[in-house]
């Protein structure tokens, strides 16, 4: 499921393109904001049907080798070690994996079969395959370690399956590393002869309206947010501030007082973290220079107004 962080890495990307396309229609903009966060569980479960589409490539192709005229011993009698994987039959036999990808047209591996052929051959090459088959052990675990690595080394650092991905939706190309570790969690939350039956993408409907809310109350205040960034940077002007560091620290000083139940160390916490993945090399020292200020000014006047839990 998509935690908060990623929430507001999608709501940050959000504030970015209304602010620089100067769109005053809140409305679309938060529409296209559900619609992009949406969309993320597809690239989820395309993810998880590229497991399955390989192991299918390799039973289809030790069957069409039993057809042939001239058969080896070794054709006749396969090594069906991969193809009989518990954990990727577990994904293969999921009615609710299936009728996701059914119901929402998600036939992609079926059209653009050559992603799923290109990853199956890099497999077969690999010394994870072939020392995966040679292997006597079958347990459950074993096949677990090899799908994690499988996956980990094979389709999450696809450059081709990125491309491809950011051409479907270009939203997606921020989303892959954090699917890529929902997938690898997911595997290893299997539970052997259990049933995989998809999650819900938020986990519960605080995070899904949080979303909403976040965006909405940053926009309508960011002309009242920047004159509090204006006050604790008298040396800067606001043209010389990054814009990405200026969006982080608005929507900071948003949940600052807007949000009474999210603890101001867990704010600072996150925005700092996602300005050293997206912003500049000196931007997370900077920013939490600025919210430190700011934090301690709200504090000072009785503006944090923080309830419950917020107030850790």
């Amino acid at each position: 499921m998509i935690n908060r962080r990623h929430i507001r890495v999608k709501v940050m990307q959000s504030v970015y393109a209304i602010t620089h396309s100067k769109s005053d229609n809140i409305v679309k903009e938060e529409k296209f904001l559900r619609q992009s966060i949406d969309k993320l569980y597809d690239l989820y479960v395309l993810s998880l049907d590229m497991i399955v589409r390989v192991n299918q490539l390799a039973q289809n192709t030790q069957e069409a080798a039993k057809r042939k005229h001239f058969v080896t011993a070794e054709e006749l009698k396969p090594n069906k070690k991969f193809i009989d994987n518990k954990v990727i039959n577990i994904f293969k036999e999921s009615v609710s994996l299936q009728s996701y990808i059914e119901e929402n047209h998600l036939n992609n591996w079926y059209l653009d079969d050559k992603y799923v052929s290109n990853i199956y051959t890099e497999l077969l090459a690999s010394d994870l395959y072939k020392e995966y088959m040679a292997e006597e052990e079958t347990s459950f675990k074993a096949d677990v370690r090899f799908v994690v690595k499988f996956f980990a080394e094979f389709i999450a650092p696809s450059d081709k399956l990125a491309e491809y991905y950011e051409g479907e939706n270009i939203s997606w190309a921020d989303d892959i590393p954090f699917v890529n570790t929902w997938i690898v969690k997911t595997i290893q939350e299997l539970k052997e002869n259990n049933t995989f039956v998809l999650g819900k993408l938020y986990k519960n409907s605080d995070d899904e309206a949080y979303a909403s809310e976040l965006f909405r109350k940053t926009v309508l205040n960011l002309p009242q947010f920047e004159e509090e960034i204006v006050d604790k940077t008298p040396n800067w002007e606001t043209d010389r501030i990054a814009d990405l560091d200026m969006i982080l620290i608005k929507m900071a000083i948003c949940e600052f007082l807007k949000f009474p139940s999210i603890p101001v160390k867990a704010t600072i916490n996150e925005y700092l973290e996602i300005a050293k993945d997206y912003s500049t090399d000196k931007s997370s020292v900077f920013i939490n220079g600025v919210l430190d200020k700011i934090w301690k000014d709200f504090q000072a006047t009785d503006r944090l107004n923080k309830i419950g839990r917020g107030m850790l």
